[in-house]
């Protein structure tokens, strides 16, 4: 079972730990497309799955002007969401979701993706894959740690 939105555009960070950790193909089960842009794919660096769509942003000029607020894997991200209709963004860094919330735009997390999956049943617990997180020195916070687990009703 898909979830209701349909459509994602990642950024690195999500598809860097995902991919570190061996769970990339979360983001395939759970939405019906997956786009990154070339700037994003570049960031990544390495061979991506065939089901991971690239496109760029239509108008360029609005990727410039967020460029000035945050990186340009994440202006290129957000500078996309305004092409495609009914789609959500997947940022981790914090200035870019203060960019997001200032222009209306829906997002979630890495974290929030394997929230999402658990709620679903597609996986059926999130502490084996936190502790993956956790085991590759990708920092967060404790309290982020136990939002997850008490969000999952692991805790």
């Amino acid at each position: 079972m898909k979830l209701n939105y349909k459509i994602i555009i990642s950024d690195t960070s999500c598809l860097i730990l995902l991919s570190k950790i061996d769970e990339l193909d979360l983001l395939n089960q759970l939405f019906d497309e997956i786009f990154i842009t070339s700037k994003i794919q570049k960031e990544f660096g390495k061979k991506l799955p065939s089901w991971i769509k690239i496109m760029n942003p239509r108008d360029i000029h609005y990727q410039e002007i967020l460029e000035m607020e945050v990186d340009k894997g994440e202006a290129s991200a957000i500078a996309l969401s305004f092409d495609i209709d009914e789609s959500i963004l997947i940022l981790d860094d914090y200035k870019a979701r203060q960019v997001a919330d200032k222009l209306n735009i829906r997002y979630t997390g890495t974290f929030g993706i394997i929230l999402r999956a658990k709620k679903i049943d597609l996986i059926d617990s999130v502490k084996p894959i936190l502790k993956k997180i956790k085991a590759i020195n990708f920092r967060f916070s404790k309290e982020l740690f136990e939002i997850v687990l008490r969000e999952a009703k692991e805790i």
